[in-house]
């Protein structure tokens, strides 16, 4: 098969051959030097109703098969989160399947699920006593299956939340309820709007100042935080104001290399939505750098960052759609078809931009399979590819 195809470019067409080489395949342990956990989306059953605003329907199969091949390179999965498209598709019900299903699979516990608050009604504020018995119901669920819960953050505590000290109210209440050390989350507005001023504040020192606090109080019921607001220097300031033992699990795919790396005295651990894109890449960058081979990490995770920074572009919520088209075009799942719809997200152009930067990270496993199926897209969208 030919390797080249027309591709949509500055409102017209041009001809793309693909340059990329597939970073080479294989079977990784997990990596000793950091903890690394990706962030996994769910496949839709094609033949489900999975319309906007309709019950997610979920390709069981696939959906799993794909979190077997992550933990076969290495990583561990960060199950349920909003990668998994939470609060944009995927309801309660299903999210209780998944965590069960992927829980009942993971080896040697390497899974890690969200707790959150998202089996509550939209629209209007619930007091904060509900917001906590939502979270302790989908806390139950993570005990049940003995995984890791990651307290996500909730849209309808930041809602319900007057001040910093009905984040505490909550978290407090919750921390002293989990048999084993959480991840908290901190979730930017920029993924998603309605977490504006979480932490009681729209300052992001102040809020850190109320994650500080929070975490000196609650040491040993605190594993970590994973904070996600895509810039770098905060992040290396709440990672140094983390007490000793503390993880900081770096949710900053545009910047996930220099933060995991560390700078000689602290380092970010991972957990991100874009390693589920770039999978065999992190897995071989993760190796070299626990056999002290920085030149090999850095050039493995040089080319990965444009493509992160295409996928996770703004409106950043829409990052989903990337994931999934990827996971489409390296044949994990059989068509390009989301939750709630959302294989929409993304323009033609978007996609077309997506391709052309996966191929240059090398994290298009098999180059065929890819052409042959974005040239499906092309024709379906009226284009002679």
């Amino acid at each position: 098969m030919s390797l080249e195809l027309n591709l949509p470019a500055g409102g017209g067409l041009e001809k793309y051959r693909l340059v990329g080489q597939p970073v080479a395949q294989g079977t990784y342990s997990p990596a000793s030097s950091r903890l690394a956990f990706a962030a996994a989306h769910v496949v839709a059953d094609p033949l489900g109703d999975n319309s906007p605003g309709a019950p997610a329907v979920i390709d069981w199969e696939h959906t799993l098969e794909f979190r077997r091949n992550l933990w076969s390179l290495g990583l561990s999965v960060a199950e349920a989160m909003d990668t998994a498209q939470r609060g944009m598709g995927l309801d309660w019900k299903a999210t209780q399947e998944l965590i069960r299903r992927s829980a009942a699979e993971a080896p040697d516990g390497r899974i890690a699920v969200g707790v959150g608050t998202d089996q509550l009604p939209t629209g209007g504020t619930h007091p904060l006593d509900a917001v906590i018995g939502a979270y302790e119901e989908q806390l139950a669920v993570a005990e049940e299956v003995g995984a890791q819960p990651i307290m996500m953050a909730s849209r309808a505590l930041c809602a319900a939340a007057e001040s910093p000290d009905d984040y505490r109210k909550v978290y407090d209440r919750l921390l002293t309820q989990s048999t084993r050390p959480v991840i908290l989350h901190w979730l930017g507005s920029m993924f998603d709007p309605a977490l504006e001023g979480y932490w009681g504040s729209a300052s992001v020192d102040a809020a850190a100042d109320t994650v500080v606090e929070l975490i000196n109080d609650n040491v040993p019921k605190v594993d970590g935080i994973k904070i996600s607001l895509l810039d770098a220097s905060k992040e290396v300031a709440l990672r140094n104001r983390l007490p000793e033992g503390v993880r900081l699990y770096t949710g900053d795919d545009f910047n996930y290399p220099e933060l995991i790396r560390g700078d000689g005295e602290r380092h970010s651990d991972a957990l991100l939505g874009i390693f589920a894109a770039i999978a065999p890449a992190a897995a071989a960058a993760l190796k070299a750098l626990d056999d002290g081979d920085l030149e090999t990490y850095e050039k493995v995770f040089a080319p990965t960052v444009p493509l992160a920074r295409q996928i996770f572009s703004a409106p950043t919520y829409y990052y989903k759609t990337g994931i999934a088209f990827l996971a489409w075009l390296n044949g994990f799942q059989p068509g390009f078809t989301m939750v709630g719809g959302l294989q929409t997200g993304r323009s033609l152009p978007h996609l077309a931009d997506t391709f052309r930067l996966a191929d240059q990270a090398g994290v298009l496993t098999n180059p065929e399979l890819a052409v042959d199926r974005f040239r499906q897209l092309l024709r379906v969208s009226g284009i002679d590819a």
